[in-house]
């Protein structure tokens, strides 16, 4: 690879990828430019870059997404290339016009090719034209949704609805029937809106038993196109990819073959450059076919699966490429990887996303580890929750699967809640591991059970109270009333409000850490929990406090089932409404959930759209008479 490529690059991103982009241009020898909004000032990528520029505030609209900032934040480093990352910027036909007009490359393909592979409804139709295979559907852009009802009756249902820009899964809906359609529109175009800047949508027919498949292809400027082999990107819970390898699983040489000719065709149709993923959608039943589905024009999360199996640095080639460099012949795959995505969230809440300092992150040795974290890091409700990366690689699937299991039972992240326990499940799933795979499989596991802490970890926890002292912890009253109680006398609240006690023994030595509330966070074999200490006394008066509740109908608020912000409400504020109504939307990491009627009454609004809520405020009552709600708010 030539010695100049690049003197600077500035990374139009955050987290692990910007920190894996920084770490190949820091081998080749190229000055990283890092850019971060305010809530990432303290962020590893910032700090491990050669320089960093402040693109604004907290939110990705108003920093990440500011095209004009990015720019002007290349143009004051002098950065003679912008590599956007994944996510934000990448597929941005406005970054790459702009990178054009002020003479700086853009680290991807051309403004066309963005044009055509940015937009999931022309996609299809372009492609088609070079013979590849699409699933039946249609663009629902300028339709009304009662034309979009009579074409989605006329390809059948079930559908997905998914927005035309942008990808990741987010905005997508499943819709089994047509009652459901118009509020499957609605929650789809929000999303898009929010997430893309653009509402517009695609329908396409349901396969019920798919899998997804991807192809890593790469082009240079001078015709080349290669196929870099297939990831398997199937398990996967609402279109979001938990855990993806290299190569696929169990796949016909006949329908890997015709996969790999299907996505160079693709990106030839588009003269493409640079790296990116042709998606396509194979039924588990049928596996002879091949449906595709979309082009993702950038990197993607799960390139380290295709890195491990192939030995290449698909960062350093990319930046080979935008230099003007010509590919070599695809290598010969070796082994096989898996990756697992670490997100900060809570399966057994429903996977609620979690928000938080990182007390500890201890990233296992002896594989890969592209973490956007360290301890000390501030997971916020800005951003996707996604915060880590492992990615294990043996000879073959099943060593794989067992190494990569064993690496996530000695991760250790306290502070946030994680779905590390959750992804060793998947590893050792009988289906996972037999390759008997579709991408509804995860929810066939759920809902999950919440876990109740370990006596190891109960043990843990105690040493860690009884070893602590007022100087380590700024809780205050919490420790005054813990110093207080004899030695052994330890409870402790799990946050699904359940009493744990403690018995005396023998301290197992499992990672401990302390939060500035008081609680104890305890780490073992992957699975983590967030343990309250009670004295004597607080139990006392939580066992009144609960036989007194037992009493008393159900609670009437609605509350916010995490922090974030209100998108939509969908009821009147004094109307009538059933259990099980939603009352409204709070969005969070690029996420939407909705808020129910806790039973049937009269709906009293507290928030409006566009408001900010913390995890379990009061957003609504509902209450069997209309002035019960009003009193209690001017109480």
């Amino acid at each position: 690879m030539s010695d100049h490529l690049f003197h600077t690059v500035l990374v139009a991103n955050r987290g692990e990828i910007a920190r894996r982009v920084i770490r190949t241009l820091r081998e080749l020898g190229i000055r990283s430019v890092a850019v971060y909004s305010d809530a990432d000032e303290q962020s590893p990528h910032v700090r491990e870059a050669d320089a960093a520029v402040r693109v604004g505030p907290a939110p990705a609209a108003e920093s990440y997404l500011d095209i004009d900032a990015v720019i002007a934040a290349a143009r004051t480093s002098g950065a003679q290339a912008i590599h956007p990352g994944y996510g934000f910027l990448s597929e941005s036909v406005g970054l790459a016009e702009a990178c054009a007009e002020s003479g700086i490359t853009f680290i991807g393909p051309s403004v066309e090719a963005l044009q055509i592979m940015g937009d999931k409804a022309r996609a299809r139709e372009h492609v088609t034209r070079y013979g590849v295979p699409v699933v039946p559907g249609f663009d629902a852009t300028g339709l009304s949704d009662v034309e979009i009802a009579e074409e989605a009756e006329r390809i059948g249902f079930p559908i997905l609805v998914k927005p035309s820009a942008g990808g990741g899964g987010k905005g997508m809906e499943v819709v089994a029937d047509a009652s459901a359609l118009t509020a499957a529109l609605a929650s789809a175009r929000r999303v898009a809106a929010s997430a893309f800047g653009d509402d517009s949508l695609v329908l396409e027919r349901l396969i019920r038993r798919p899998r997804h498949i991807e192809v890593q292809v790469f082009g240079d400027e001078h015709g080349t196109v290669l196929a870099l082999g297939e990831r398997e990107c199937t398990l996967q819970r609402r279109h979001q990819k938990v855990i993806e390898e290299a190569p696929s699983a169990g796949m016909p040489a006949e329908t890997r073959e015709r996969l790999l000719a299907a996505a160079v065709r693709a990106a030839e149709s588009v003269s493409y450059v640079g790296a990116g993923t042709v998606e396509f959608l194979i039924d588990a039943d049928e596996p002879d076919e091949v449906f595709f589905i979309e082009m993702n024009t950038r990197l993607q999360v799960e390139h380290p699966v295709t890195e491990e199996v192939t030995g290449l640095d698909l960062v350093a080639l990319q930046l080979r490429v935008a230099a003007g460099g010509r590919l070599d012949p695809v290598p010969r795959v070796h082994g096989h990887a898996v990756e697992a995505r670490i997100y900060a969230e809570s399966p057994e809440r429903g996977f609620l996303p979690s928000t938080g300092r990182v007390l500890l992150f201890d990233p296992p040795q002896g594989v890969r580890v592209d973490a956007a974290i360290e301890t000390g890091s501030e997971v916020t409700g800005f951003y996707d929750p996604m915060i880590a990366k492992v990615i294990a690689l043996a000879a073959d699937r099943v060593t794989a699967l067992r190494r990569l299991d064993e690496a996530l039972s000695r991760t250790v992240v306290l502070g946030v809640d994680t779905n590390i326990d959750f992804l060793r499940t998947l590893c050792r799933n009988e289906r996972v591991i037999s390759g008997d795979l579709d991408t509804g499989l995860i929810e066939t596991l759920l809902p999950l059970p919440v876990p109740s802490p370990s006596a190891r970890m109960l043990t843990s926890a105690r040493a860690c109270v009884q070893e602590s002292s007022p100087t380590v912890s700024d809780a205050g009253a919490v420790w005054t009333a813990l110093t207080e109680r004899a030695a052994a006398d330890v409870a402790f609240l799990t946050d699904d409000d359940a009493l744990v006690e403690s018995e005396s023994g023998t301290p197992s030595q499992l990672p401990t850490a302390l939060d500035a509330d008081g609680a104890v966070w305890v780490a073992e074999g992957g699975r983590t929990m967030r343990l309250r200490p009670l004295d004597r006394r607080a139990r006392m008066r939580r066992r009144l406090a609960t036989a007194q509740r037992a009493a008393v109908a159900t609670e009437p608020e609605g509350r916010a089932p995490m922090p974030g912000s209100v998108v939509a409400v969908h009821v009147a504020d004094g109307e009538h409404v059933a259990a099980g109504t939603p009352l409204l939307s709070i969005e969070a990491m690029k996420m939407e959930h909705p808020v129910l009627a806790p039973h049937d009454g009269t709906v009293h609004l507290l928030v409006a759209v566009g408001d900010q809520v913390r995890c379990d405020q009061p957003v609504a009552r509902v209450t069997t008479s209309p002035h019960d709600g009003a009193a209690e708010e001017i109480r």
